[in-house]
């Protein structure tokens, strides 16, 4: 079940956890009008609780939209009164609203306030979070599984609950999602894991100091080859290939590149590779201006759906475990905001969490694939997040539930990794401080701590040694490392 709504926990028609295929007024309206902003949604909920006819509520031109609590303080109450009396019943909307219809919200109200100070509760949440300077967003995002948390976190209300009223914007490409977050259209934004570093020490881009708190998605890519090439499944035939892959600063690169590179492949001198917009990956590949790609899904599992291409290998395959996108914003936006930060940090923290769930991933994948978010066939995002299904070589499902999976924290060993791949292809040059980048970048104290906040237990260390084919990767040695590559443009 998720956690979808602030409506008012007292009210026996009033559900606070929705499920797919709900038929309630409220997923009724949402579905009609293809997804609700949090606001609207939240303004359908205070409509729904005091039993009001529905009506959308739209914004005319000119005129922002109506909001559904009088403030985030109000808000606020909402949500800390749902999470109480949901854990009292344990999560199940079902018993409560039986409940309900026993006894009455009036006395439910009454025992539990004979039971727990709600009045002390609220101020020292409150106290512990502060007013949020904010509560109006735009996070945008790139229509990919990576960014799972960031985009359900609208429709199945993690953003609301945390006090928030976010509108996630579909956006192009990663060029996009850069240039709108260093000129202030974004308040934060889906990136790829290197984009960050990459920002904060000026590489592709005006420098300017980024943090990344949390790590979207571990896993979650392949390398896929037109169907003409399934005979051709050693990397040594690929002399000549033209790849795709969504940005330069991108684990999509640098796995691509580390992958060839092992197989005696120079990707400088005896591939192309191509930045091409992920939802472009497929027609280029169809229209045979590319040989494969690494890609973000689904559009690896787009490809074999629409039988143009198959699945060579998955990229948890080259490195388990590997980082892929993230969750970024601005020093200065954090600094400014750190109430609205802090929220809004948690928020992606706990739908992060929730997705890393098996048991969620088809409601997931039923939440995200709509139009207004990956616009894709339900069946092909479901594939994905599950780990049930076809490589496009023969017809045996595949089952593998750590295709993809979702862990926030961001350990400083992987930007190091990420560093030394960038100046191996000549992307940084000179002297690097990996550690100091490391951890100015990505913030894992203060992940932890969120993690923390809510439950989760975060790693007791930051760094950690990896193996990647086979060859170990000591972050203490990052200069050893990148010197023992013989092919290298460094």
């Amino acid at each position: 079940m998720t956690t979808k709504s602030l409506g008012n926990p007292f009210d026996e028609k009033s559900r606070l956890n929705h499920s797919q295929g709900c038929s309630c007024d409220l997923c009724s309206a949402e579905a009609r009008r293809g997804g609700l902003s949090d606001g609207d949604r939240l303004k359908l909920l205070e409509q729904q609780a005091e039993g009001r006819t529905l009506q959308p509520v739209l914004a005319e031109p000119g005129r922002s939209r109506a909001t559904a609590f009088a403030s985030s303080e109000d808000m606020m109450d909402r949500a800390i009164e749902s999470a109480i009396v949901r854990g009292v019943f344990g999560h199940n909307d079902a018993s409560r609203r039986k409940f309900l219809r026993l006894v009455g919200g009036g006395t439910l109200a009454a025992i539990l306030g004979s039971l727990i100070p709600m009045d002390k509760v609220k101020a020292a949440v409150k106290e512990s979070t502060g007013k949020l300077e904010k509560t109006r967003l735009k996070v945008g995002f790139v229509p990919i599984t990576c960014a799972t948390p960031i985009i359900m976190a609208q429709p199945m209300g993690f953003y609301a609950k945390h006090g928030l009223d976010v509108d996630v914007i579909k956006t192009a490409g990663w060029a996009v999602a850069r240039d709108k977050s260093l000129n202030g259209e974004y308040d934060a934004s889906h990136m790829l894991t290197p984009m960050p570093l990459a920002m904060s020490m000026g590489a592709g881009s005006t420098a300017s100091p980024y943090l990344m708190p949390a790590v979207e998605n571990i896993n979650g890519q392949a390398i896929v080859l037109h169907n003409k090439h399934i005979d051709k499944r050693d990397p040594k035939d690929w002399k000549g290939f033209k790849f795709g892959v969504p940005f330069d600063y991108s684990m999509h690169n640098f796995l691509l590149r580390y992958y060839v590179a092992e197989h005696g492949i120079d990707p400088d001198q005896d591939i192309q590779i191509r930045v091409v917009p992920p939802p472009e990956m497929v027609a280029n590949l169809r229209a045979g201006n590319l040989d494969g790609y690494l890609s973000p899904d689904p559009f690896n599992q787009r490809a074999v759906y629409e039988k143009v291409g198959f699945i060579h290998i998955l990229t948890k395959d080259i490195w388990e475990g590997h980082p892929c996108c993230a969750f970024a914003c601005s020093q200065k936006f954090a600094t400014e905001l750190p109430n609205t930060y802090a929220a809004l940090f948690k928020a992606i923290v706990d739908a992060t969490h929730f997705s890393a769930k098996q048991e969620n991933r088809a409601e997931i994948a039923k939440a995200i694939s709509p139009k207004n978010y990956l616009n894709q066939p339900e069946i092909v995002v479901r594939q994905v997040l599950t780990g049930r299904y076809v490589d496009g070589v023969d017809q045996k499902v595949l089952d593998v539930p750590d295709r993809i999976d979702f862990d926030p924290f961001p350990w400083h060993s992987m930007a190091v990794w990420i560093l030394t791949q960038m100046k191996r292809w000549g992307y940084i040059e000179g002297d690097v401080d990996y550690r100091k980048i490391a951890e100015e970048v990505y913030v894992a104290a203060e992940t932890g701590k969120v993690m923390q906040d809510l439950g989760y237990t975060p790693p007791s260390k930051t760094y950690e040694n990896y193996t990647i084919m086979g060859k170990t990767f000591d972050y203490t040695k990052p200069e050893e490392y990148i010197n023992s590559f013989a092919i290298k443009r460094a």
